[in-house]
């Protein structure tokens, strides 16, 4: 595999050829930073696990080196603190038994670059190579530039490729906002009550983070458990982990679609939801 970035990497768990390995991924989730997959695509994880024909692979777009830092981490330099985060990813998909786990390198400078096309080629490589069935990324409602950045990023691989080749399926997912808001009707639910073990696992791996001083593992865990019970107002609760997802294929099956346009109807919706509720109210 040829990436842009010499730096790049892809690290495969169970050592297979890197083509074969990205292959026969089923489930592949794209996210900005090293645990974003981790803390919004652990349903995918989940689905593949110990799964006979279904595999996860994880792509991480940027390198993490700005991270915060704090305790062992503090008097580290940013590409001390990059190796540190390649290494706690590459941990995560060692124990998340991933298919592949790719680390495309980029500073976050190129994905908040609308100009700047080389993320999205390798983006293209990867999807043409994969052929994943459902992908997960981040939410267009996130509140992090870069997030958001890679999403528009993977809208825009998807739609060069031809149609018949692209995934069935694209959920935006919960990291810098939750999607609670959301009408009912527009959220995808995504199950997140197996193995709270492994959830653990997936999320402590991430020490620097945590060290940091983001409870990143804590808060991560406890939004699902409150969804869960959250959820609906009037019957038990259904799970016990849940994340929700914001629906993003029509973005990838019809290309007229504006991304900005569409998650403001969302918005809307839940507007008219909320003023349809205080009308019959008063």
């Amino acid at each position: 595999m040829k990436f842009k970035l010499e730096t790049a990497e892809l690290f495969v768990p169970d050592g297979l050829p890197a083509r074969e390995a990205l292959a026969r991924t089923t489930h592949l989730a794209v996210g900005a930073h090293q645990d974003d997959l981790e803390i919004m695509s652990f349903t995918g994880i989940m689905e593949c696990f110990q799964q006979a024909g279904k595999w996860y692979t994880g792509v991480v777009v940027t390198n993490g080196s700005g991270s915060p830092r704090d305790d062992v981490y503090k008097d580290y330099t940013d590409d001390e603190m990059r190796v540190v985060r390649f290494k706690e990813q590459k941990k995560a998909a060692v124990v998340g038994e991933y298919a592949a786990q790719v680390l495309l390198d980029y500073p976050s400078s190129a994905i908040k670059n609308a100009a700047d096309k080389n993320p999205v080629d390798d983006l293209r490589l990867i999807l043409e190579t994969a052929k994943p069935e459902v992908v997960y990324t981040h939410n267009l409602a996130d509140k992090h530039d870069t997030h958001v950045g890679v999403t528009l990023k993977l809208i825009e691989a998807i739609r060069a490729l031809p149609k018949a080749g692209r995934p069935r399926q694209l959920l935006g997912c919960e990291v810098w906002r939750d999607l609670d808001w959301m009408t009912d009707a527009d959220k995808v639910g995504l199950d997140a009550s197996a193995h709270e073990n492994l959830q653990a696992a997936l999320l402590g791996v991430f020490d620097s983070q945590i060290c940091g001083g983001k409870r990143y593992d804590l808060a991560t865990m406890g939004r699902r458990k409150a969804h869960a019970t959250y959820f609906a107002s009037h019957g038990v609760d259904l799970t016990t982990g849940l994340n929700f997802g914001m629906d993003l294929t029509p973005l990838i099956t019809d290309e007229s679609k504006d991304p900005a346009a569409y998650v403001q109807e969302l918005i809307q919706r839940f507007s008219d939801e909320v003023k349809a509720r205080m009308a019959k109210l008063v």
